[in-house]
């Protein structure tokens, strides 16, 4: 494996001073060592990809000098655009490092969402011409690869991609952690939303740790799945799912949303507000970090994304720091037309033993439709 201390001190002998992205669990260690060994002006956490490389872009403008990306390989569809509008060497030209971690690597065990675009990864960097350079676990010169990136990247003016494999990194754990913003856990607040929910009520939760909580507390409960659409992928659309299958249902839709998905495409928000969907309830579960893949802060602690869903649009909003107060909310706006926005905050981690869906995706779509239809 490779120490990500050396691999952060190659980087910045290399002239990398500026560092940014979207956390990654592939990437979970390094980005752990960055956030302990850089300021606040040299590393920031950005609410989606695309954003990280237009930082970058702004921050060559003001130093000549290539700063860092990093992200998730299902975050290029988020960086494409600017990557190929804005940094491209036939556009503006801006030379810099993306760090991005392989998931779904063919031949590699790995979830569902991440099969499809592990598999065409390197095809896609072909088609858009971005050069690039495989690192994994036994890959040495580590120093030479790095020093002729970056010097790659300043010739040609673009960007120059590191495809990261799994357990490339050595293992460090995150020093500057911070604290809590809640006693309750995500799980058991889920668990509230569930009580306070009719049979018939359909929910939709995003990516990560919630949605297999939800699939958990069903079976825990004796519960069907076929009311859930477990949003596995395309994090930050849970709300986007959710206003589509309210605007063909006259069933109530919960959102089962989370910060750093929510911050990711906050302008949903202002598509939910506009749209007026009666029957949909938007709840966001907000610990303040990006909790599965390494507990790195989000802004949604400093932000009050209420007052945003506020001045959207939403009918009603709320922000509820004690569970036990969920259940009698829920209930009261459930007899009024919504959009509603309640925001509850949770602590972060989840149950060690916390298992995943033993379904599908594709079972999980069909039995929402047949129920929906039925």
């Amino acid at each position: 494996m490779i120490e990500v201390k050396s691999f952060f001190d190659s980087l910045k002998a290399n002239g990398i001073r500026g560092f940014s992205g979207v956390p990654d669990s592939l990437l979970k260690d390094f980005c752990a060592y960055v956030s302990d060994n850089t300021s606040e002006t040299e590393h920031t956490i950005t609410a989606n990809e695309g954003s990280a490389v237009a930082l970058a872009v702004g921050q060559y403008l003001s130093t000549g000098q290539p700063s860092l990306v990093y992200m998730q390989n299902s975050g290029i569809g988020n960086a494409i655009n600017p990557l190929l509008s804005l940094a491209d060497a036939k556009v503006y030209g801006v030379p810099m490092l993306l760090m991005v971690g392989w998931r779904g690597e063919p031949g590699v065990k790995d979830e569902p969402q991440h099969i499809k675009q592990g598999a065409v990864m390197t095809e896609l960097l072909d088609a858009c011409q971005i050069p690039h350079t495989i690192i994994g676990a036994s890959t040495k010169n580590i120093d030479q690869i790095i020093q002729q990136a970056v010097t790659r990247s300043i010739e040609s003016k673009q960007p120059y991609l590191l495809l990261i494999k799994k357990g490339t990194f050595d293992s460090y754990a995150l020093k500057t952690k911070q604290s809590d913003i809640a006693d309750s856990s995500r799980e058991e607040a889920i668990s509230k939303v569930l009580s306070a929910s009719d049979e018939d009520d359909v929910f939709v939760s995003t990516t990560g740790m919630t949605s297999r909580e939800l699939f958990e507390l069903r079976e825990s409960y004796k519960q069907g799945h076929n009311k859930d659409f477990l949003t596995v992928g395309s994090m930050g659309h849970a709300s986007m799912i959710a206003l589509g299958v309210s605007q063909g249902t006259n069933k109530h839709v919960f959102c089962i949303d989370g910060d750093g998905a929510c911050l990711m495409h906050l302008g949903n928000i202002t598509t939910v507000g506009m749209s007026k969907p009666k029957n949909l309830i938007h709840i966001l579960l907000n610990n303040a970090a990006h909790d599965s893949v390494g507990g790195q802060p989000t802004c949604a602690n400093s932000i009050p994304i209420s007052a945003i869903a506020d001045v959207c649009g939403y009918s009603s909003i709320k922000t509820i720091s004690n569970i036990l107060e969920i259940e009698d909310h829920i209930a009261s706006i459930k007899e009024e037309p919504g959009p509603h926005f309640l925001e509850i905050k949770v602590k972060k981690g989840a149950r060690s033993d916390l298992g995943r869906p033993t379904s599908s995706p594709m079972e999980n779509k069909e039995a929402l439709m047949n129920y929906l239809k039925a």
